[in-house]
C-alpha cells in the first residue's frame, strides 16, 4: 500500500519561506509522477507543482511561478516543495500526490495516491 506522508507546514508571515516535505512509502517511488495541490476552504483543490518520474521536467502555475520549486530525492524517497515570498493567499491545505503515469502530470484526476495534507498559514 503506498503512502504518502507531509510534513513542514505552519505559521508564517508574509514574505517567508518554508519547505514542505512528502515521504512516499510501500510503492516504487522512481515511477511515479508527483504533484502539490493546495485547497484553502472553500475552495477547489489546485495544483501548485508537479514534477516527472525523473525530476528533469517540472510545472509550475501563474500563481505560483517564479516563488515555488518542486524537486525529488530518490534515495530519499521524497519530494520537497520550496516556497518562497509567500503571501496570505497561499493560505491552504496542501497534499502531496503520486501518478501511476510516469510523464509529468498537471491533471488532479491522474493523481492515484494522496497524502493527508499540512496546513501553510501566511500571516499579513
Amino acid at each position: 500500500q503506498v503512502q504518502l506522508v507531509e510534513s513542514g507546514g505552519g505559521l508564517v508571515q508574509a514574505g517567508g519561506s518554508l519547505r514542505l516535505s512528502c515521504v512516499v512509502s510501500g510503492g516504487t517511488f522512481s515511477r511515479y509522477a508527483m504533484g502539490w495541490f493546495r485547497q484553502a476552504p472553500g475552495k477547489e483543490r489546485d495544483l501548485v507543482a508537479a514534477i516527472g518520474w525523473s525530476g528533469g521536467t517540472t510545472y509550475y502555475p501563474n500563481p505560483v511561478k517564479g516563488r515555488f520549486t518542486i524537486s525529488r530525492d530518490k534515495a530519499k524517497s521524497t519530494v520537497y516543495l520550496q516556497m518562497n515570498s509567500l503571501k496570505p493567499e497561499d493560505t491552504a491545505v496542501y497534499y502531496c500526490s503520486a501518478s501511476g503515469h510516469s510523464g509529468l502530470e498537471i491533471r488532479s484526476s491522474a493523481y492515484d495516491y494522496w497524502g493527508q495534507g499540512t496546513q501553510v498559514t501566511v500571516s499579513s
